[in-house]
């Protein structure tokens, strides 16, 4: 019994709020406080009440439309009840003040001014002789005193809370532009603090690697010595002898060649900047990708912007970057897929951006694709996207990745100010 009550009470929560009991409790009020109190009077009120409470429960209510709807509703309501009460003489005449607020809360100055003439307008029609009996009520100077003070005491009530519903309005906004810039400020410090997270993994594997490479570059060079004097020694008709010390040889040099990437990698990164056009730049990229000719022609598309004017960086270094990043968007892309390159001006950085048509990366590895080692293909070593980074690092510029199921875009943005590059 007690875990139903837990799991119901949440939900009952949502649909009976400690304003609804308010509401009720004051429409109770004015049915008993009547002197007519009329079979017409309670129902009317009743209405009211049911309205008030389903209004904001309704989507179709929060809506432009819906809120001329709901104050429709609620004039209507609020006239029938003041004409069954006894018209220009209702104790309920109040009773206005519902679509008054309702209008000020929800709509600016000049709408709130419309619906408080309205319902101002339906609360004079009772002095129409349809509604008002000369007989029985008769308009004295100090009826007319009276009348007066109601009508204006609408407009007043109406001016007020939309006033305090425009600076409730304003404060929202401010606290929802803090909460944004906020969340910005929080996105930048999570990007800078992966980057030093980063900087730091590259720094310490990065002398390992050095270290590691140096002591293997040793025992390599004498095992590839070793197999050269071998295949020499080997008799010509021993075929299988003569293709092991190959393999042996070639296996070497695989080694030495992912050795140098090592070493490379370690090697500290110094940009020398100079000025230089960005789009010459990446066509050296493309040129380069295009002469080592992958296993399938490439479709590239290219789309530059001429907002960017000739800024200081370090061109081997970037046309380095952006050959790393085509030949990755040309591995993960399928044959007769268009990969594109465009730049474009931002905020004082200039940015290109690779765009592949591949099977994007998987979520979970796209935290760890920066880092040293990591990598999803059987034949790499896992230090493309590392030393990219680090040359972007280098530069003071950012390096950004955003991945779908249909492809993936690598975002690199490098500072155009001389000052920012050297630092």
């Amino acid at each position: 019994m007690r875990e139903r009550w837990r799991t119901s009470a949440p939900r009952l929560r949502r649909w009976l709020r400690a304003e609804d009991l308010v509401w009720l409790l004051l429409f109770a009020g004015l049915a008993f406080a009547s002197p007519q109190r009329s079979v017409y009077e309670v129902e009317l009120l009743s209405a009211l009440a049911a309205f008030q409470l389903a209004e904001p429960r309704l989507k179709y209510f929060s809506g432009r439309r819906g809120v001329w709807a709901g104050l429709s509703i609620k004039l209507l309501l609020c006239f029938l009840l003041i004409g069954f009460t006894g018209g220009i003489v209702s104790s309920h005449y109040l009773i206005l003040l519902l679509p008054v607020v309702s209008a000020a809360t929800a709509l600016g100055l000049p709408m709130t001014m419309l619906v408080t003439g309205m319902a101002c307008a339906s609360y004079l029609s009772f002095l129409h002789p349809m509604f008002l009996d000369p007989e029985r009520y008769e308009l004295t100077r100090e009826g007319l005193s009276v009348l007066a003070l109601r009508v204006i005491f609408l407009p007043v009530v109406g001016l007020l809370t939309n006033q305090l519903a425009q600076s409730t309005r304003v404060e929202a906004r401010r606290a929802q532009l803090a909460a944004d810039q906020l969340s910005e400020a929080n996105r930048h410090l999570r990007e800078a603090e992966a980057a030093m997270r980063r900087s730091e993994r590259l720094a310490a594997l990065g002398q390992m690697s050095a270290g590691l490479a140096h002591e293997l570059r040793n025992p390599l060079g004498t095992v590839k010595a070793s197999a050269e004097m071998l295949a020499r020694q080997v008799p010509e008709d021993s075929a299988i002898a003569r293709e092991l010390a190959g393999f042996i040889t070639s296996e070497v040099d695989r080694a030495n060649s992912i050795i140098t990437r090592f070493l490379d990698f370690a090697r500290p990164l110094k940009a020398h900047p100079r000025m230089a056009d960005l789009g010459e730049t990446l066509d050296r990229a493309v040129a380069q990708l295009e002469h080592h000719n992958p296993p399938f022609p490439i479709i590239m598309y290219r789309n530059y912007s001429p907002d960017i004017p000739p800024f200081p960086f370090d061109p081997e270094l970037v046309e380095r970057v952006a050959y790393n990043l085509l030949l990755n968007a040309a591995q993960a892309s399928p044959p007769d897929s268009p990969i594109t390159l465009k730049t474009r001006a931002v905020d004082g950085y200039a940015e290109f951006a690779i765009i592949d048509r591949g099977k994007g990366i998987a979520p979970a590895h796209r935290e760890n694709i920066f880092n040293p080692f990591f990598t999803t293909r059987q034949e790499g070593v896992g230090l493309g996207l590392a030393i990219c980074a680090k040359i972007v690092d280098e530069h003071r510029g950012r390096i950004l990745v955003e991945s779908e199921s249909t492809g993936s875009v690598f975002r690199v943005l490098l500072p155009t100010e001389a000052e920012t590059t050297t630092a």
